[in-house]
């Protein structure tokens, strides 16, 4: 590497021709210098000899480096890939004085690897002719008078560099090219190919510097904020401060944050390591309207336009202004600050806060600065809002299964605190979740005579798979008269006979157990007998192979019990989109023999305060509407589809007046109502459907009758009034009945209404029916 002025002066010799008598003697005049030092031609590697030819070479590079402009342009001379500087303007002087004695001025971005690499790059360019397009932007990282970082774009000017090759230098030939086009990072390779020392470099470099601050700052930020788990990082907040610093070029100045909660209209805390809140302090959340002034408010809020306050405390002395923000501001030693809404298209996200201990440094001139980087800080809180809801959904469906939207609210809230925890590095919990004082509605509609529906289904089902079998061994007995097949004759016969007289709830078990372990075995020892073998394939064919059994019936009652639950539920849940709209209450349904569902409704549920003792009667009203149109679906479905087990069902309300307390259990991933008291209920509600009318063998809920299972008098007096009022509209017959419950354990004194549903052939149907006469049309 030898620094050399020879294609400088090259240039120079060009010039001695030209027709302005300035520019010529100019030029006669430099190269007059090079004539009588030859060695600033020819060249040099000592880097003394910069000091001994100090004149002559600022007498070369006047013209570059022009005393007319040395306070105002940042420009340097330099050896090619060396960080060796031996000529600069006075401003480049100027910045390198005010960083300090011990700064030590390096490439920001220039890795010791990929210096060699760069230059074996435009050896490809200047030696072999490739095009290679190598140029990215560097930068130097220098700091103010103030401490602040500033930084500096460097253009390098190659165009008085010569490439020698040195004698024996290995030729690069296009198979060697194409090779480095991919191994970039391969430095190994890239020596191998390019040897070191085996090319001289003559010439020097100028570089151009520009003052990037702002730009850089702005990059800085984008950077910054697209990092994964930056709120984590011990640093982020530290960096953060350091690059609003340096883009508002303000030493001593912070940067905090708010995240505005539309829902509760609060400002709160966002957490993560060194994060802060100047607007809220020391508090976690705060009402919009505590933390703001009314004009401050609707600026931020409604506006979404920032504000500054260049001198907290002449605000705040002056008596004229008793404004939260500015309180608590002073509070802090605050002099001035800025507040930036962060906002979308949906409105507020969050406040961007800066601050400042010095009074005038912040203020709407430099907060115009923001616009620039704003979008990349809203563009970020949409993202991290984003991560965080999708986040607390997990944490949701994690501890606490799938939620119902009307208690959503509760379980965000304290999955926020969850990541709060987290966060701030304490052992996170899932607190519990619990409603007080919510009135519960329970209603079921019944599938009656399931338990029979079945047992029969099932006995005709073994019925038919053991009178299979006993054709199968009677038909052995002849072939091999073997007294075993007798037994085994013996055997199914009995267990027919017990299917007729004496079915029991093991009479399945043991049935299918006994021809498992032993008629299996003899069935795949007589599939040897050929004359058995079509009987015992259609034997085996037969078999579902999901249950190992004959499944006929049993699938017939199983699909009727399926059709019949999806189609209610599906009612139901079609309903409840409206009841939701006419006022939020919780909601769970489930499928049994049948569609059960609970729903609990109250001001805490809701969370607002809103609620009125008609929401609950309006939803009393409208769950026994609904059951008589779920009677009516399921009938009809009775009429088209003609199922093949016929099965009726019956409606009951359980009607409990007083309120109660529900929290979530997290074991069983449901609610459950509180208390001993309240435990009273949930007896009530699994017991009563089997409970008898006193004095008598008659169940409660009965066929073609909606039952409401009560207590209290006034819980009487209120569901008359509903069943006239839906008499009127032809839903319930005028057969209206009273009638006393026999005591269940731990709980007396329950009374119900009874009344016979009235049924229409289609949604259309003018007319309506009772049960008797829609069982005659269906039986027909």
């Amino acid at each position: 590497m030898k620094v050399s002025f020879n294609k400088l002066l090259a240039q120079y010799e060009r010039l001695i021709n030209a027709d302005n008598h300035f520019i010529a003697a100019n030029a006669k005049r430099v190269l007059k210098i090079a004539d009588d030092n030859p060695v600033l031609r020819d060249g040099f590697s000592d880097t003394n000899l910069f000091k001994q030819y100090e004149t002559e070479i600022e007498g070369i590079l006047q013209d570059s480096f022009s005393p007319l402009l040395t306070n105002n342009e940042i420009k340097t001379a330099t050896i090619p890939f060396h960080n060796f500087i031996f000529n600069a303007s006075e401003r480049f002087k100027s910045i390198l004085k005010t960083a300090g004695k011990d700064f030590d001025l390096q490439i920001k971005n220039m890795p010791e690897d990929q210096t060699y690499i760069i230059a074996c790059t435009i050896i490809l360019n200047f030696c072999y002719g490739f095009n290679l397009n190598f140029k990215r932007p560097f930068f130097y990282e220098i700091p103010d008078a103030n401490g602040i970082m500033r930084y500096y774009k460097i253009l390098y000017n190659a165009d008085f560099i010569e490439i020698i090759p040195k004698k024996d230098t290995p030729k690069i030939t296009q198979e060697d090219y194409d090779e480095l086009l991919d191994n970039f990072e391969n430095i190994e390779l890239w020596k191998s190919k390019f040897p070191p020392s085996s090319y001289d470099f003559k010439g020097f470099i100028i570089s151009n510097i520009f003052d990037v601050t702002d730009d850089q700052s702005i990059s800085n930020i984008k950077s910054t904020l697209i990092g994964e788990d930056k709120r984590k990082d011990e640093n982020f907040m530290e960096d953060f401060h350091e690059i609003f610093r340096s883009l508002l070029g303000l030493k001593d100045i912070k940067v905090g944050f708010s995240i505005y909660n539309k829902d509760e209209d609060t400002f709160e805390r966002v957490y993560g390591v060194g994060m802060s809140s100047y607007l809220l302090d020391k508090l976690e959340t705060a009402q919009c309207t505590d933390a703001l002034c009314n004009w401050s408010y609707n600026r931020l809020l409604k506006e979404n336009k920032y504000f500054s306050i260049s001198d907290v405390n002449k605000i705040y002395e002056s008596g004229k202004s008793c404004a939260p923000h500015i309180k608590v501001l002073h509070s802090q030693g605050i002099q001035s600050a800025i507040f930036a809404p962060i906002a979308n298209d949906d409105g507020l996200m969050g406040i961007l806060e800066i601050v400042s201990e010095q009074s005038k440094v912040l203020n709407s001139i430099n907060a115009n600065k923001l616009i620039d980087v704003m979008p990349f800080i809203i563009s970020a809180v949409e993202r991290s809002k984003s991560e965080e809801e999708n986040l607390i959904e997990a944490i949701i469906q994690q501890e606490c299964t799938s939620i119902h939207t009307s208690v959503h609210w509760r379980f965000e809230k304290e999955a926020r605190n969850f990541i709060k925890d987290q966060l701030n590095g304490l052992e996170p919990n899932f607190n519990k979740i619990a409603f007080d004082g919510v009135y519960p509605l329970y209603g079921q509609i019944d599938i009656k005579g399931s338990s029979e529906a079945r047992n029969t289904a099932t006995q005709k089902d073994l019925t038919l798979q053991l009178n299979q079998i006993k054709d199968i061994v009677l038909e052995a007995c002849k072939l091999e008269n073997l007294p075993i097949y007798e037994q085994y004759t013996f055997q199914i016969e009995k267990y027919l006979k017990d299917l007729k007289t004496n079915f029991q709830v093991d009479s399945e078990q043991r049935i299918s157990g006994f021809i498992k372990e032993e008629i299996e075995p003899i069935l795949k020892h007589l599939l040897t007998i050929e004359t058995l073998k079509v009987k015992i394939d259609e034997y085996f064919n037969s078999i579902d192979g999901q249950t190992n059994a004959i499944y006929h019936y049993r699938k017939q009652y199983d699909d009727t019990i399926s059709t019949i639950n999806r189609e209610m539920a599906s009612l139901l849940d079609q309903k409840q989109v409206e009841a939701q709209a006419m006022y939020p209450h919780y909601f769970e349904r489930y499928k049994t023999d049948g569609v059960e569902h609970n729903m609990y409704i109250g001001e805490s549920i809701t969370k607002e305060d809103s609620f009125n003792p008609i929401y609950l009667y309006n939803l009393r009203l409208w769950q026994m509407q609904v059951m008589c149109e779920m009677e009516n679906t399921y009938y009809q479905m009775q009429i088209q589809s003609k199922f093949p087990v016929q099965l009726d069902v019956a409606s009951m309300i359980l009607v409990f007046s007083q309120p109660l307390s529900i929290s979530f259990r997290m074991d069983e991933k449901q609610f459950d109502v509180d208390g001993t008291y309240n435990a009273r209920y949930e007896i009530v509600k699994k017991r009563v459907d089997k409970a008898f009318i006193k004095g008598t063998n008659e169940r409660v809920t009965q066929k073609g009758k909606i039952t409401i299972v009560y207590s209290q008098k006034e819980d009487e007096r209120e569901y008359l009034r509903y069943v006239r009022f839906l008499q009127s509209k032809n839903y319930l017959d005028t057969d209206v009945e009273i009638v006393e419950l026999e005591d269940l354990q731990a709980v007396t004194g329950l009374k119900a209404i009874r009344v016979s549903v009235l049924y229409h052939r289609s949604d259309n149907d003018k007319s309506y029916y009772t049960y008797d006469d829609l069982m005659k049309e269906i039986s027909s």
